[in-house]
């Protein structure tokens, strides 16, 4: 179950955290990484480069002064996504609706902050929308809540994000995961665009 942000995971948001700083500090380079420049790129191709993924927006707040607890799950998903510069989401398995999906938006399509705009990148289930501009904004439908007990957890990766990244990072919180819940039952699989050749 979902319960209040606790020990372990405000430690893991707060070292992932205090890492952000020093790289930042150091030599500004929290905010550069390849994986983030990347996802700007994205963001410019679908028409929201006034918008920023979900890993930079939580690196910025980490930097400038701190990222909110929400709950013991989004914290240690924060603090993965934080750690490895990828954008990571968590949603309700017992609010989705298959199939889940990764779309261009028509335009239109309802939201809790209104409708997606045409050529908008957005995840959407069999009843609507369940994050905005890719990873920017997920939807309250589908969102971790207290009594939570199934989910799943989706890490976005573009290509400069290597195989061997992506598997540090999915292992990152399978640990965090079994840690908070010990006999949790966790599955992973990998999703990937097909290429030219393939």
């Amino acid at each position: 179950m979902n319960g209040p942000s606790d020990e372990a995971s405000d430690a893991a948001l707060a070292a992932a955290e205090a890492a952000a700083r020093h790289d930042s500090a150091s030599h500004g380079a929290a905010l550069e990484h390849p994986h983030l420049a990347a996802w700007r790129e994205a963001f410019r191709a679908f028409g929201a480069k006034r918008y920023r993924c979900s890993a930079e927006a939580l690196i910025a707040r980490a930097v400038s002064g701190g990222v909110p607890r929400i709950s013991a799950l989004v914290d240690r998903y924060n603090a993965v996504s934080i750690a490895h510069s990828v954008p990571v989401g968590g949603e309700d398995l017992d609010h989705v609706v298959p199939p889940v999906r990764l779309v261009v938006a028509a335009g239109g399509e309802p939201f809790d902050d209104g409708a997606a705009k045409p050529g908008e990148v957005v995840w959407t289930d069999a009843v609507g929308v369940t994050c905005r501009r890719w990873n920017w904004r997920q939807g309250v439908r589908t969102r971790l809540t207290g009594s939570t007990t199934r989910a799943y957890f989706l890490f976005d990766a573009l290509p400069v994000f290597s195989e061997a990244q992506l598997s540090a990072a999915m292992e990152d919180l399978r640990a965090a995961l079994l840690d908070a819940c010990p006999g949790a039952s966790l599955s992973s699989f990998v999703v990937s665009r097909p290429t030219a050749a393939g």
